[in-house]
């Protein structure tokens, strides 16, 4: 089966033309590590650029990747339709059984939509409801991602939702859905690292792009009341940060003055492999967002054996059910959620013994890799319900 993937060559999203391999988001690269596994599937990965880049033309033994230049006024500003137009004819060359289309945050999932082959879409991150949430201005990239975002799951020929919570939001607009969770890389599945006596303060982690919908001021606002009541720890905050944003600046500021007073620190971004090993040497991970489509960073964390603490929303109720070391809070429950953290600082900081195997269970990449096979078959199976014909 030949199955044409669309997604974001990261290097045109951060204005890295100088380098000469693609590379992409977690969830993307890791449902690529699993799909290379199938050796029935013949996998062509399609991106769209602004400017010419170097590169290879296969990322694995069965799949082939596809670099599309693309002038900027096909982009945004005219709803991607020289994006669309472009991965048309590169569609009409490869003649593929499925097209899939990653997320409906740029032009994937519309591209998918209008390329005239049976096709899907997966929902990374639900645009229609944080436009609702966090009411964007019109013409602003949010308030468009909303807009296309509805043509686009209107006209798709199934949608795979990674939570029960995005299911619920995307099955008013097509009907026809499968929940299929987002794979984890494959590399948080290594050998977990012999744990020896804690010699040192307990770690906690919060990783994520810093923002308002991450609410990483108000978690740094909770570890200060820790703090004070005389509780021993380290925070470290882990992400990107976009300092033309207020609550960047906020959080910064706030988090400096934390780092003065021994508690908390603000280490910018990591690789995935320094990020492991953060997660090895801590012992929670705490994530508290007042949105999240899945929650990857949570299932990463508990495939290392760290204790989660997190807010009671979206997919972190799907990783967490019935996992050993997971607790979720509603929020604004401050005064619950610090002190169930006080309580577990006071019981010596322990970390779950069996999470790392359940995760291997429900989220490796093979699990998820197989499970797409399956609705690929199944899509391409029925007649095509697109308006565009082949």
């Amino acid at each position: 089966m030949r199955v044409a993937l669309l997604t974001t060559d990261n290097r045109e999203h951060h204005r890295r033309y100088d380098l000469t391999e693609p590379y992409f988001g977690p969830a993307i690269e890791s449902i690529l590590q699993g799909l290379a596994t199938l050796e029935e599937l013949e996998v062509h990965v399609i991106a769209c650029t602004q400017q010419p880049m170097v590169s290879p033309s296969k990322l694995a033994a069965n799949t082939w990747f596809h670099l599309l230049d693309v002038s900027k006024v096909g982009w945004l500003r005219t709803g991607y339709q020289g994006c669309v137009r472009a991965i048309r004819r590169k569609l009409r060359e490869l003649n593929p059984d499925v097209v899939h289309g990653e997320g409906t945050e740029r032009e994937c999932a519309l591209s998918a939509v209008l390329s005239g082959f049976p096709n899907l879409v997966t929902i990374h991150g639900n645009m229609t409801e944080l436009a609702r949430l966090f009411r964007p201005s019109v013409g602003s990239y949010l308030w468009s991602a909303a807009i296309l975002e509805r043509f686009a799951l209107s006209r798709a020929g199934g949608v795979l939702c990674n939570s029960s919570y995005t299911e619920s939001i995307v099955r008013r607009r097509c009907p026809r859905t499968w929940r299929v969770p987002n794979a984890l890389r494959a590399s948080f599945f290594e050998a977990l690292p012999a744990r020896s006596a804690a010699t040192s303060k307990p770690k906690l982690l919060n990783v994520g792009v810093i923002g308002a919908r991450k609410r990483q001021l108000e978690l740094l606002r909770s570890a200060e009341e820790l703090h004070h009541a005389g509780h021993q720890f380290e925070y470290f905050f882990i992400g990107a940060a976009d300092t033309r944003d207020e609550y960047v600046r906020r959080f910064l500021r706030e988090v400096e003055q934390a780092e003065q007073s021994g508690f908390a620190r603000f280490l910018g971004e990591k690789s995935v492999t320094e990020l492991i090993s953060l997660m090895d040497s801590a012992s929670a991970l705490v994530h508290v967002p007042s949105e999240e489509a899945f929650g990857l960073v949570v299932a990463e964390a508990l495939a290392r054996n760290l204790k989660v603490f997190g807010s009671e929303v979206g997919g972190l109720k799907d990783i967490t059910a019935g996992v050993e070391g997971a607790e979720l809070f509603p929020l604004p429950d401050t005064d619950r959620f610090n002190e169930s953290i006080a309580r577990w600082l006071n019981a010596g900081s322990p970390r779950p013994q069996t999470a790392a195997q359940e995760m291997g269970r429900r989220y490796h990449p093979k699990v998820i890799a197989r499970r797409h096979l399956e609705i690929y078959s199944e899509v391409f199976s029925r007649p095509s319900s697109s308006p565009i014909a082949k």
